[in-house]
């Protein structure tokens, strides 16, 4: 392990600890049990986010190794008309299999950027990862269970646990509209390679343009349910206020002051140049960067390099679905030597933009603020 400024790899932040876990390359060390690692901002620099440099994200301390030849998964719930249970060759066999780009964003990700800080790990922007998952549809095999007319919501739980008895176990729910989407997977592959350990293996929920808190990692358990979920993590964490977002598409579980929090906002990122880097003033320069919303996709990426009064439109680059980041880049061409600040602003196909200063609220979800960085021109 070593403690270094790395302004280059993490955005400028000072003091980062960097590390490794088993099977990985250095990121960004959050906290260790549990395990929660961000990537490096230099290593977004293609379509697809290795998996190796794939951010980890937990709640529970003790995940298991899981192995293939014990791992079942049940399907059951009061509202599942033939409860069954599913190996993995079963569920590789039985099921049509399908690949789909996907950006995977914790819920939190830019959380540390909050003026004032909020509670929660106070993530950079590293707290994601786009990857091609594949799998089968979490619909197909809830129809091998039959769904009751009485069906609400489906609940999903993990093999990962708390130290502690009294640590609340991590199950969330789907409305049911959701857990039927063609595009709501269940995933045995990353990138063309097994699931990882660190990512779910042997299975884990992929939940396209939803915040990662859905994606259920080492999954065990699909129960379709016929009442609201009353789980914690479901009536207490990951909600956020009515009045300050877009609706939700998740009106069970919603109530007059709040509900919880589901499909990702329209973002942007500026992985190159990064945040305090010295350039040559007579060189060209490429801003580069990615940008991404809940499924409507990127229509635009526009830069400024004076503070905001002028914007330019940038290139975007190879389009891989709807779901994926798209990356882009824009050439700058300096005219003086000093600071210089760059912004960067996306806007997705919905007309969806974004603002010039976070939304404030009080677990710091949803950071989408236009990112702003100097560089100084010599």
């Amino acid at each position: 392990m070593q403690r270094s400024g790395l302004a280059a790899a993490t955005g400028g932040e000072e003091a980062t600890i960097l590390d490794a876990l088993p099977g990985k390359e250095v990121l960004i060390k959050q906290t260790y049990r549990p395990p929660n690692y961000e990537t490096p901002i230099n290593y977004f620099d293609a379509p697809f986010t290795p998996n190796k440099r794939f951010f980890v994200r937990y709640h529970n301390a003790v995940i298991p190794e899981v192995k293939t030849s014990e791992w079942r998964l049940r399907i059951g719930g009061d509202a599942a008309r033939m409860p069954m249970e599913l190996s993995l060759e079963q569920l590789r066999k039985d099921f049509e299999q399908v690949e789909i780009a996907a950006l995977c964003l914790c819920s939190g990700n830019r959380r540390g950027a909050f003026e004032p800080p909020v509670p929660g790990l106070q993530w950079g922007s590293g707290a994601m990862g786009n990857a091609r998952w594949r799998g089968v549809r979490l619909k197909d095999v809830l129809a091998g269970a039959g769904i009751d007319k009485s069906a609400l919501e489906v609940s999903l739980d993990g093999a990962d646990s708390g130290v502690h008895k009294t640590t609340p176990d991590f199950v969330k729910s789907l409305p049911l509209a959701k857990a039927l989407d063609e595009n709501t997977l269940i995933a045995f592959e990353m990138n063309g390679e097994p699931l990882p350990h660190w990512h779910g293996f042997p299975t884990r929920l992929i939940i396209p343009g939803w915040t990662a808190t859905y994606w259920i990692k080492h999954l065990t358990a699909v129960n379709v349910i016929s009442k609201p979920f009353d789980g914690f993590w479901m009536k207490t964490a990951y909600r956020i206020p009515k009045d300050r977002f877009p609706s939700g598409q998740f009106s069970s579980q919603e109530t007059a002051a709040d509900m919880p929090i589901t499909e990702i906002v329209v973002n942007s990122l500026i992985t190159s140049p990064a945040n305090g880097q010295t350039l040559p003033n007579a060189k060209s320069i490429e801003i580069n960067g990615v940008a991404w919303d809940g499924g409507n996709g990127i229509a635009r990426v526009d830069v400024s390099t004076d503070g905001g009064s002028n914007w330019q439109q940038a290139t975007l680059k190879q389009d891989y679905g709807r779901f994926s980041w798209r990356q882009w880049h824009w050439v700058f061409e300096p005219k003086r030597p000093g600071a210089c600040r760059i912004m960067a602003r996306a806007t997705s196909h919905s007309g969806a933009s974004q603002p010039l200063e976070p939304i404030l609220n009080p677990s710091g979800y949803h950071h989408n603020a236009v990112q702003k960085i100097t560089i100084q021109l010599v």
